[in-house]
């Protein structure tokens, strides 16, 4: 298939390349800047003035939209946030309008978002059914994004609103700043560790985006975490037990809240969330339990 990536240069665009690329997939990249091709990827320059991507991509099969300025770098100021959100809105408008050009459209789009969507809750237990919303700054952001995105639908383009959980990896993301308190041999409990933690290993997102693809039935919510989620203090004790370092130094709610402003949520709150969909349609995930999870990224 000819697959288009939106966000291909960011750790899980990446990823996703190199695992599609050895799929046999043909991978086109849009990118700010201009890049040369490399074997089977091909760079097309869009969101700049005087580009028109549209030329150069036509008879494309399908769309992935992971593009965005991410939500973990930096503190979430005002100005912050409006990049955060701005940058989503427009890099979907622009496929919006890509798609719209194109003579024969792509059989689907899939678009990255986060189980941020869903409130924070101790108790509560989410799935794609569930129709909570969350009426904080990335709940709020996810909603937007989503329902721009379904707009494709017009077009009678397939959509899946793949929503991410906290994605490991060792190359990014909140694991190396998790892990890296046990390897100084100061970690322990981070806030009231009663959160909870709905992970998912890298390797199962890029399955999991293959997986939505080539199931012309799943269109829609499709929560991408692992099927057992577990609570802040399981999630730091299993490091633990995997560096076979100790597990004896908290980190209080209001030293994450000094340290990271109102991005403290990500690691002060969470939710409890499940992957009916992908369960239900015979998905299997590599990596099931945290344990093997970070066994598989933390001991090599």
């Amino acid at each position: 298939m000819k697959i288009v990536i939106a966000g291909g240069s960011g750790l899980i665009g990446q990823k996703l390349t190199d695992y599609l690329i050895r799929a046999g997939h043909k991978i086109i990249i849009l990118t700010r800047k201009a890049k040369k091709n490399s074997g089977n990827v091909h760079y097309v320059q869009w969101l700049e003035e005087g580009t028109s991507p549209e030329n150069e991509i036509r008879d494309s099969d399908v769309f992935i939209n992971l593009a965005g300025v991410s939500i973990n770098n930096g503190r979430w100021n005002t100005n912050h946030k409006k990049q955060i959100y701005n940058s989503r809105m427009a890099a979907t408008d622009e496929l919006l309008r890509i798609i719209s050009l194109l003579p024969i459209k792509p059989s689907v789009l899939i678009n990255a978002s986060a189980i941020g969507i869903y409130p924070a809750s101790i108790n509560a237990r989410y799935t794609e059914d569930s129709l909570e919303t969350s009426n904080d700054f990335l709940g709020q952001t996810v909603y937007d994004w989503e329902n721009k995105a379904k707009q494709v639908e017009t077009y009678g383009t397939r959509t899946a609103l793949m929503r991410l959980g906290v994605v490991l990896d060792m190359e990014g993301g909140a694991l190396p700043l998790m892990v890296l308190p046990y390897r100084l041999f100061a970690g322990g409990k981070v806030g009231t560790g009663e959160q909870w933690v709905s992970w998912v290993h890298m390797v199962d997102v890029v399955r999991a985006i293959e997986f939505v693809i080539t199931n012309s039935n799943l269109r829609g919510p499709v929560n991408v975490t692992a099927p057992i989620p577990v609570r802040m203090e399981y999630f730091g004790k299993t490091i633990s037990s995997v560096l076979h370092r100790p597990h004896w130094l908290p980190v209080p709610t209001f030293v994450m809240r000094l340290i990271l402003g109102r991005k403290s949520s990500l690691v002060l709150k969470g939710q409890h969330v499940v992957p009916k969909v992908l369960s239900e349609n015979g998905f299997t995930f590599m990596f099931p339990t945290l344990h093997s999870a970070l066994k598989d990224l933390l001991i090599k």
